[in-house]
């Protein structure tokens, strides 16, 4: 059985639940893995299985003054130490299908953005790598989408698949979670992953000083999701934290600390 089947078959039957975490993008090689650090020893303590998460580039930035992240071969390099150093498994997501075997040589879970979930290119080169595939559901989806988005990477001959809720467009610059998704989507017939930092974003929510706009979030509201969540029965739990969210260059108003 290959490395990818091996832990795939862990992460379902992880009790209560699997971990997807780490900082929302990688800031730098030293952040990284002092995060990393922290969130294995943290995780390990309640036995928690943990799959490392951060991204080496936000290709889908509100704004192109933003800082994206290193970019594809130094951001890998890093993942790769983490990986290395603490043992853990990585996710990272990918924006390109050309992008898809070079991420899958570093990480073991490839994560589909929730803006790309339908793009079939994208998930079909993504299930060729063998990995499993992460894929998280559009905030303009209805649960049963996910059932099709899923079925395109079994189709492409990978098994390895989960889905993953992320909230639900509410209004220009809103999201709410909608608990009945977590069981509609169990319809894909795979793992069910709750994202419970980005699902509290509020897109283009926050002005910023001198013009234009920035994503805003409801970080207090994380622990209520979280639960809700667990509650219902997820098989895993998505969550991009930070040992300084106020001062995070990405998504600081919904990472947790």
């Amino acid at each position: 059985m290959d490395s990818s089947a091996v832990l795939f078959d862990k992460l379902k039957v992880a009790e209560p639940f699997f971990v997807l975490a780490g900082p929302n993008v990688i800031e730098s090689e030293e952040h990284v893995l002092r995060m990393a650090k922290h969130i294995k020893a943290i995780t390990s303590k309640f036995g928690l299985q943990l799959v490392f998460k951060s991204s080496f580039d936000k290709a889908n930035r509100t704004s192109s003054k933003s800082f994206r992240g290193p970019g594809l071969t130094e951001g890998l390099k890093i993942l790769e130490k983490v990986k290395v150093a603490y043992d853990i498994p990585i996710v990272t997501d990918v924006h390109e299908a050309m992008q898809c075997d070079a991420v899958g040589r570093v990480a073991d879970i490839i994560q589909i953005p929730a803006f790309l979930c339908r793009q079939t290119d994208l998930l079909v080169a993504a299930a060729k790598t063998g990995k499993i595939i992460n894929i998280k559901k559009g905030q303009f989806c209805a649960p049963c989408v996910m059932v099709n988005s899923a079925e395109k990477v079994r189709l492409a001959g990978n098994q390895n698949v989960m889905v993953c809720e992320r909230g639900t467009m509410f209004g220009y610059n809103d999201l709410i979670v909608d608990p009945r998704n977590f069981e509609w989507m169990r319809e894909a017939n795979c793992p069910i992953v709750a994202d419970v930092t980005h699902s509290l974003q509020q897109p283009a929510g926050r002005k910023l000083e001198g013009g234009g706009v920035a994503s805003g979030g409801l970080r207090e509201l994380i622990p209520c999701i979280a639960r809700t969540a667990v509650a219902v029965g997820v098989d895993g739990i998505f969550m991009e934290v930070h040992d300084d969210p106020l001062n995070a260059p990405v998504d600081g108003p919904t990472q947790w600390a």
